[in-house]
């Protein structure tokens, strides 16, 4: 069983719309979708919920009024300013609280304790294209890592039980704790840039993070006719660091199409010469051995 991530290192590369590209033309696979922060795989996909499980996230403090005597203290003490004065009475906003419990432990009336968070769900979803994995992280939640890591642990148990070859990981942006989450353990990282200044600053990143991983990374530059200067800076870079940049997408609208109509590319052009490259470009990474 091979597990192939999708990764950028910002948003708004092309990552989900390749990822759901890659579901569509995968044979025997699961999907994963671990970009908890802003799923949008479910967009494409129009999954059918077979399973819903609540994720308990992190604790956030609250207030036991009968014994609260607005003393204050634990105002003074707060250093993320999630406590306030509103009317001579204390209160502790759900979205500032960190959860670190020292105005609980300050207290002297004993009069805060902490609740954890029940707010996040994850799914076990039928799809076109076999079964997906997904979560929604609640509003202002955190702990968006260790999500990423229920999310990968339900899929590599589905398909183990199904016996799949491949897991397709939509992974989120940047280089974070859940981007962290998404590479760990896995085969291959498929990183999707785009010809800006700013795509390259990123890729960087997340270049230099995979290395601490051992995986293979592949290079997809998305987009790539739209600045030609900086595609050649992209391509040099790669040449310069022994990284393979295995195709250079044009800009098309038919990506746009696609998404409009809740179709991958290959769905809706499938004679394009995108789905060709797309098509291509999945034969590679899947056939590639790292053993």
């Amino acid at each position: 069983m091979k597990q192939i991530t999708i990764i950028s290192g910002k948003g708004g590369t092309g990552k989900t719309s390749l990822t759901s590209a890659f579901a569509s033309i995968a044979k025997n696979s699961i999907i994963a979708d671990c970009d908890v922060d802003a799923a949008d795989m479910f967009i494409i996909l129009k999954p059918e919920i077979i399973k819903e499980e609540k994720y308990l996230g992190g604790k956030i403090a609250v207030i036991d009024y009968d014994n609260c005597t607005n003393c204050g203290i634990c105002k003074e003490y707060c250093r993320f300013e999630a406590i306030e004065n509103k009317n001579d009475k204390i209160v502790i906003s759900d979205f500032a609280c960190d959860g670190c419990e020292l105005c609980m432990r300050i207290c002297p009336e004993n009069a805060i304790s902490m609740k954890q968070s029940d707010d996040n769900r994850w799914f076990v979803s039928n799809t076109r294209f076999g079964k997906m994995v997904h979560a929604r992280l609640g509003i202002a939640e955190d702990l968006s890592g260790k999500l990423v890591a229920v999310v990968r642990e339900e899929a590599k148990k589905i398909a183990k039980e199904q016996n799949n070859d491949h897991i397709i990981i939509d992974g989120p942006p940047g280089i974070g704790c859940p981007v962290i989450a998404s590479i760990t353990g896995i085969d291959i990282a498929v990183i999707v840039t785009e010809p800006t200044q700013s795509g390259l600053h990123d890729l960087i990143r997340v270049v230099n993070l995979i290395d601490n991983f051992k995986v293979k990374p592949f290079i997809i530059i998305n987009k790539s006719d739209i600045n030609n200067n900086m595609t050649k800076q992209i391509e040099s870079y790669c040449n310069d660091n022994d990284l393979e940049v295995i195709a250079n997408i044009p800009f098309d609208r038919i990506f746009i199409d696609a998404m409009v109509n809740r179709q991958t590319v290959i769905e809706f052009a499938p004679e394009s010469d995108i789905s060709k490259t797309i098509s291509s470009v999945w034969s590679k990474i899947s056939s590639y051995n790292n053993y």
